[in-house]
């Protein structure tokens, strides 16, 4: 992969991933609803999952320069 793009996929991988997990952290410490309509432990279990899948893989696109 080239430097350029392996950088940028990287750092908007790894912010997005790291804004959901923030996100979903602040609203489950709030009590308030991850996601409307959506059980709340379901919703939390994927926002989860979801943020740390994007961390890292922006993680493993910096592994690849």
């Amino acid at each position: 992969m080239e430097s350029g793009p392996a950088i940028f996929a990287g750092a908007a991988f790894t912010l997005f991933g790291a804004a959901l997990l923030l996100w979903t952290t602040v609203r489950l410490r709030d009590r308030e609803p991850v996601a409307y309509g959506v059980g709340p432990v379901a919703a939390a279990t994927l926002t989860a999952l979801s943020g740390t899948l994007f961390l890292l893989l922006g993680i493993w696109c910096f592994g690849r320069l």
